[in-house]
């Protein structure tokens, strides 16, 4: 019989080890320069419903036009997965950046989670801040194109005829390598999206060339 009682550690006991990491480490984040814009990732949870659809659409773009045109954070442009949001924002520091992510995923999972399915966000949102214009290019180009990236410009095999994905704001982007012809649903309302104030996104990227509508982006690199 063991007398030792309930005290102790005993062997095999408590939570085991996955083997991997989950989520995003909490590491502090680095000082910010209103002169760079950073790239923000939210992801959903795994269980989410897909976001591609015209009402998580209606409610993400109702969301975003609370930070139209901030003089703080503003969001320059955006894009939507059916599992996680692209966002170029900018931001007057560090602490700007900090509460303006905060206010927008807590109005972005209040939106979300009207359908009743409760938390909306796994983990922290990433942050990748942008500092050379080569960085800022492929930047935009990730974010704009990115349904390419997850073929989503693709139905049974075969691309679809858009040039331009109207889950983005690409439709209010007007640096394209050349002028895509499209036609948008009816009763379409774009992504608001605020004018970028940071050099690197107005005209410095342009150093790298201008994007073609039909590229299709791979890591992004500085």
């Amino acid at each position: 019989m063991n007398d030792r009682g309930h005290g102790g550690k005993r062997a095999g006991a408590g939570r085991k080890k996955s083997g991997r990491r989950v989520g995003t480490p909490h590491r502090a984040r680095p000082e910010l320069s209103p002169r760079h814009p950073v790239h923000v990732t939210l992801r959903l949870r795994r269980r989410f419903p897909e976001l591609r659809t015209r009402d998580w659409y209606a409610l993400i773009r109702k969301v975003m036009a609370h930070y139209l045109g901030g003089d703080h954070f503003r969001i320059c442009h955006g894009s939507i997965q059916n599992t996680h949001l692209h966002l170029l924002v900018e931001a007057s520091s560090k602490r700007a950046l900090s509460r303006g992510m905060q206010s927008l995923t807590i109005r972005l999972a209040q939106a979300l989670s009207l359908s009743g399915v409760g938390k909306v966000f796994d983990d922290r949102y990433n942050a990748v801040q942008i500092r050379t214009p080569r960085q800022a290019r492929n930047s935009l180009a990730y974010v704009l194109n990115n349904w390419r990236r997850h073929r989503e410009d693709f139905a049974g095999g075969r691309r679809i005829g858009a040039p331009i994905d109207s889950y983005s704001t690409a439709v209010s982007f007007t640096d394209w390598s050349e002028r895509p012809r499209y036609e948008l649903p009816a009763g379409y309302v774009p992504l608001p999206a605020s004018p970028p104030r940071t050099s690197l996104l107005r005209w410095e990227w342009k150093r790298h060339g201008l994007i073609d509508p039909f590229e299709v982006p791979g890591p992004i690199g500085r």
